[in-house]
């Protein structure tokens, strides 16, 4: 990649300063990178300078920036119509996405979808359809978390700082469980010989906490995203959701970042064999266009009356039809396999690294989701949040933009576009390494 001695640039300095002067602070930004163009996985900025893109919009463009066939489709729609609202005046791209999702999802059981715009909306949806359905109010939660930025989906989140931290009073009916982050375990236990105690604690949960007749339903990500990139062993989720069956609970999975390919699989679900009540899907749905959706049982999803789900742009047409570009993308170059040889480069990198520089704590991976976490000392697993954020730094400087995670702030994670070529992730690894080692020369 090609980043010149002046950075950030001249164009990029200009923005910046107009940026301080009319965006809001909290809207935050890792890397001082305005795009000028984008392309598969690589993006080029306003001074000119080229970097490999490992965050991918934040998981959003899986098929990559920018597909041909994607932007076809768009410029065919927008010849037609832009907008006139699902509610208003009904469209067929938005029945043919939910005919899509509803087959491609799993379970063997009749579905129906609805569209929103984000992940966050999706998920504060599907809650309302469990309600709904269940006439109960409770909702469970996994601690690491992450569901949304929104009033009830930033309750459903873990992480206190930077996204609950004096924006309270929280919703109401909310509870958390602690997830399966091994590396840390809340119990202080070592797996397999733990016995899943995590699994076994919600049955505890409802006789210590709130009663299993009280709880609508349980929100969980197959892989924690900003918690962290925690992988659970194969037995916690499957263990969750019977505990969940046998009670009358539905199991909502939150498929927002591990969807699309991410992990391997269309979806992360099917690693554990899950078939949930309630899919949430967002990000890498629509290659970059804003649109969520909650994919569910057709009798869950059938509870709310109409008007009492839905919004004015949920399922906006230009969206829908890029969509459908992405899932046909996505089994004609078979992108959820790809993710398994970029995963696999990705660690076998990172494991060469871990035994040159002992602040790398523990590497994490499903498919080409990949995080490293980064700690001071291995024994006492000190969190290493600086050396993080230098890192990060060190690969844009470097051309590989990459993104932090983790309730501590100390994951690197990787969400590169999945249509990136074998040289330009050989030239990512290759900065990685390199980044690595100008970190380590002050430690």
């Amino acid at each position: 990649m090609m980043v010149k001695k002046q950075f950030p640039g001249p164009k990029s300095l200009e923005l910046l300063a107009l940026r301080k002067k009319y965006v809001p602070d909290g809207i935050s930004y890792s890397n001082p990178v305005f795009v000028k163009e984008a392309k598969g996985a690589i993006i080029t900025d306003v001074d000119d300078n080229r970097f490999i893109d490992f965050a991918g919009g934040i998981g959003v463009v899986n098929a990559g920036h920018r597909p041909a066939r994607v932007v076809d489709a768009v410029k065919e729609q927008l010849d037609k119509y832009i907008h006139t609202s699902i509610n208003v005046a009904m469209y067929e791209p938005y029945i043919r996405l939910a005919e899509k999702l509803s087959a491609l999802t799993p379970g063997n059981f009749s579905k129906k979808t609805m569209f929103a715009n984000s992940g966050a909306e999706a998920v504060e949806n599907a809650v309302k359809i469990a309600r709904k359905y269940t006439k109960k109010t409770g909702i469970l939660a996994l601690e690491c978390a992450f569901h949304g930025r929104t009033l009830l989906a930033m309750s459903l989140t873990s992480k206190v700082r930077p996204y609950k931290y004096g924006f309270g009073p929280l919703a109401q009916d909310v509870y958390k469980i602690p997830s399966a982050y091994c590396y840390r375990c809340y119990y202080g236990l070592t797996y397999p010989s733990c016995d899943l105690h995590c699994v076994k604690n919600l049955e505890r949960f409802f006789i210590a906490e709130n009663p299993a007749d009280q709880i609508a339903a349980l929100v969980v990500e197959p892989v924690q995203g900003e918690g962290g990139f925690i992988v659970p062993p194969p037995e916690f989720l499957p263990g969750l959701q019977e505990i969940c069956n046998k009670h009358g609970i539905l199991f909502i999975v939150d498929e927002i970042q591990t969807g699309f390919g991410r992990t391997g699989k269309m979806f992360a679900s099917e690693h554990f064999g899950l078939e949930p009540d309630l899919m949430c899907i967002a990000k890498s749905l629509a290659a970059g266009f804003p649109l969520s959706a909650v994919t569910g049982r057709a009798e869950v999803m059938d509870a709310p009356a109409p008007g009492e789900i839905g919004g004015t742009y949920g399922g906006n047409p230009l969206a829908c039809v890029s969509a459908l570009q992405v899932i046909e993308i996505m089994k004609e170059e078979q992108l959820p396999e790809r993710a398994n040889q970029i995963g696999s480069a990705l660690v076998e990198k990172l494991n060469a690294l871990q035994e040159q520089h002992q602040f790398i704590g523990d590497i994490r991976s499903l498919g080409a989701m990949v995080g490293v976490e980064l700690v001071k000392d291995r024994q006492t697993k000190e969190p290493a949040p600086e050396l993080t954020g230098r890192m990060v730094k060190e690969c844009y400087q470097r051309g590989l933009i990459v993104l932090s995670a983790g309730i501590y702030s100390n994951v690197l994670r990787f969400l590169t576009p999945l249509v990136i070529s074998d040289d330009e992730l050989n030239q990512a690894l290759e900065i990685l390494e390199a980044a690595f080692a100008e970190v380590s020369k002050s430690l």
